[in-house]
């Protein structure tokens, strides 16, 4: 799931460890994180979406292969049961599970939401389409999964797992390098393989085949050299969530590093972003150095600040004017939450607070307001200080 494959009892001793306080602040950023919904817990929670129909409601996404609604209202102490799916889902791993939801952007008419999972017999990730009931909108119907699109996975960890429609209405998927260590089958820069990219599907038509279209633009339409058409950006060893920012156009991904460094990428259409020759902004593969036409990091930081990065968002709400336009990540082992400002090519970057908290993923509502969800069980807010 978050990019490395580390021991349950580490997790679990790391989870123990953390600050049991509700509340974290910055008072140089007058900055905390809090909990959002105290009467509310969930089992690992790793995904935090919510439909674009107005109704402020939350759909909170375990790993295990539930997804919960809630409403927007800190006093609430009810979830109700929006999907399980637990039964379909391989989640043996530390990585694998049900990894990523979003809804479809004409999701009131159509009711159709997707999930990223990954399942068993034989090893793989799937993207499928569900629809909402017809009879109660916070139910979806689990009979009616439509696959979109599978592929093999060969070892159990760097799955990616974030799916995100753009701006543009298409779907975004991040497939991680098929796990391992080191990337043994170099599959970060084989274009005739889905895994180590960004893939950008149309899911509003098919064509060839394929319960999918390919979009007119994307980078490889048409070639000769039998690259896969889905791609969007290659050389990415784990992405680990990645966002739009609609008011400047730009696609942030946290890409989860091997030995050192972790990494903050701005995507573009064709770039390549350098794993397994780069890690970060260092030679990975000292055999074969040659960065030409590689795309390196805005931001990194090495291991002895974190282990694996969990990517956010540009902060849009009004809550905390502080962090307006910054973009907000994480380090799932250690809980540090940085903010970094892009301006002229160039990247700032701030260390927020050290939470110490597992941060697995982070959301928005529908105020772009800035969340967490968090393995010990709770849903976090960005909050003023005072």
């Amino acid at each position: 799931m978050i990019g490395r494959t580390f021991l349950f009892l580490w997790i679990l001793a790391l989870l123990a460890g953390c600050s049991s306080n509700s509340t974290t602040e910055n008072e140089a950023m007058n900055v905390k994180v809090e909990v959002a919904f105290p009467n509310l817990t969930f089992e690992q929670p790793l995904d935090f979406q919510f439909p674009d129909d107005g109704s402020n409601r939350l759909f909170i996404v375990e790993q295990p292969g539930r997804i919960w609604v809630i409403d927007n209202d800190p006093q609430t102490s009810e979830r109700r049961l929006f999907l399980d799916i637990s039964g379909r889902i391989d989640d043996r791993g530390w990585e694998e599970g049900l990894l990523g939801l979003a809804f479809h952007p004409d999701y009131v008419s159509n009711g159709h939401f997707y999930v990223n999972y990954t399942a068993t017999d034989p090893d793989r990730t799937v993207v499928s389409r569900f629809s909402v009931s017809e009879a109660n909108p916070d139910s979806a119907d689990a009979d009616s999964e439509f696959e979109i699109i599978t592929y093999r996975q060969p070892y159990s960890n760097h799955n990616g797992g974030g799916i995100v429609f753009g701006p543009d209405g298409y779907l975004y998927i991040t497939a991680g390098d098929g796990g391992s260590a080191g990337d043994p089958q170099n599959n970060g820069q084989d274009r005739t393989t889905l895994l180590g990219t960004l893939l950008r599907i149309d899911i509003d038509n098919t064509e060839d085949g394929r319960n999918y279209a390919i979009p007119p633009d994307n980078p490889f339409v048409g070639n000769d050299s039998g690259f896969a058409e889905e791609i969007y950006a290659w050389g990415l060893r784990n992405v680990w969530r990645f966002s739009f920012d609609e008011p400047t156009g730009r696609l942030w991904a946290a890409d989860v590093g091997q030995n050192r460094i972790e990494e903050i990428d701005l995507i573009v259409p064709g770039g390549n972003y350098g794993w397994n020759i780069m890690e970060g902004t260092e030679c990975y593969n000292a055999s074969d150095c040659d960065t030409t036409g590689l795309i390196l990091p805005v931001a990194e930081y090495t291991h002895e600040m974190g282990q694996s990065i969990t990517g956010g968002y540009v902060y849009r709400g009004e809550r905390v004017p502080e962090l307006t336009g910054m973009y907000i990540y994480a380090d799932f082992m250690t809980g540090r939450i940085w903010g970094l400002r892009y301006e002229n090519d160039t990247a700032e970057t701030a260390l927020l607070m050290n939470s110490g908290l597992t941060i697995a993923s982070f959301g928005v509502d529908q105020n772009d307001e800035l969340y967490m969800t968090v393995f010990d069980g709770k849903i976090y807010r960005f909050a003023p200080a005072q």
